[in-house]
């Protein structure tokens, strides 16, 4: 069970701290007591959630390409972490078809790194590796995909996190087998992710309140597809739970989890952007689906995440309204009244875990 002392005092290494997930991941864990030390590269977006929120001046902030072996595992080394969350990778589809190996280097030798440097590691670790629900190869079924189906992708991000997923099997079952290892290792497989804080490039909820804000029109490239949507403190409450069952339970040691919405949270885009458009003035959207020619994006996807649930006691929170109303809200406190950012993020965190608590899930207790 995770309680608010498991991470307290606890030396707790997150790679891709700037990012979207991996700043709310640094400011969670803050809240929690951790002493969060951050690897990332650069800072990923302008504007950025990790600066707005200011999380450097609490951290150990550091510059470094997780490409780069050597001064990778120095770092892990020196730290001596209790936990690593590894989220660090190029995180955009369509971005992986303009820069292919930028994303296999990244998103495979990246962890491959992360996981050579944990080999000469001594100390106990619970490692959590985050790669995607894309690693799964996508057929578009109507039913939601277990974590014993295939994994695949034919873009070179989804490949990228499938061949990601190979690598960490191929350690674990090489190197940190059994009981006996000092090293726990679960893999987390998310859907897709909104929230207050993300500005990358070709997301929906990004690309519409930039827009909005501006008093433009979004473009919708395919408002049709349908994606299990979840607030971002969804999955991360999985990690965390994810970590903290890693150090008591074995059966967990090696195991792939998908966290994911319940079926009712798939929703479409042009859903989506009609329910955001209940928090904001002026309005404006265009389907282009017709005239846009760019590369594939997939139509379904779905997770099954009884797994999560049988072995974790976690599953999502948050119904679809409420995901887009904790996201909505976010952006109208930045847009409208940035300085009160810092204490809406807390605060929605904070109101995560009491509607967790309140639904039931034993970690949030």
């Amino acid at each position: 069970m995770i309680t608010k002392s498991t991470f307290k005092d606890k030396k707790v290494i997150v790679t891709g701290h700037t990012g979207f997930k991996g700043s709310w991941l640094s400011l969670w864990l803050l809240s929690l007591g951790a002493k969060v030390v951050g690897i990332s590269d650069v800072i990923p977006t302008n504007p950025s959630n990790f600066e707005v929120l200011d999380i450097a001046k609490d951290i150990t902030d550091i510059r470094l390409d997780i490409r780069d072996a050597d001064a990778l595992k120095k770092v892990i080394l020196k730290e001596k972490p209790d936990f690593l969350f590894h989220l660090a990778a190029q995180p955009l589809v369509r971005l992986s078809y303009k820069d292919p190996l930028l994303t296999y280097t990244s998103n495979v030798i990246g962890t491959a790194n992360v996981l050579e440097a944990l080999r000469e590691y001594d100390k106990p670790c619970s490692v959590v590796m985050i790669t995607s629900d894309k690693a799964y190869d996508n057929v578009e079924w109507v039913w939601g995909y277990r974590e014993n189906d295939a994994l695949g992708g034919s873009d070179p991000y989804s490949a990228s996190k499938g061949a990601a997923e190979l690598v960490i099997k191929s350690y674990i079952k090489s190197f940190f087998k059994g009981k006996d290892s000092n090293i726990k290792i679960g893999v987390a497989r998310a859907g897709n992710v909104i929230g207050g804080g993300d500005w990358a490039l070709d997301r929906i909820v990004p690309d519409a309140v930039t827009a909005w804000s501006r008093g433009e029109t979004v473009q919708l490239r395919n408002p049709n597809a349908t994606r299990p949507w979840q607030h971002v403190l969804e999955p991360l409450g999985g990690y965390l739970n994810l970590a903290m069952t890693l150090v008591s339970d074995d059966r967990v040691q090696g195991e792939a989890f998908n966290f994911g919405p319940p079926a009712e949270n798939n929703h479409s885009v042009i859903e989506l952007v009609k329910e955001m458009s209940l928090y904001w003035d002026k309005v404006k959207y265009e389907d282009i689906s017709e005239s846009y020619v760019g590369p594939h994006e997939a139509g379904l996807l779905k997770l099954n995440c009884d797994k999560a649930l049988v072995y974790l006691q976690w599953k999502a929170v948050l119904g679809f309204k409420e995901t887009v109303q904790f996201t909505a809200e976010w952006y109208k406190t930045y847009y409208t009244n940035s300085i009160e950012i810092l204490k809406t993020t807390i605060a929605q965190i904070q109101q995560y875990q009491d509607i967790a608590k309140i639904r039931g899930l034993e970690w949030a207790q």
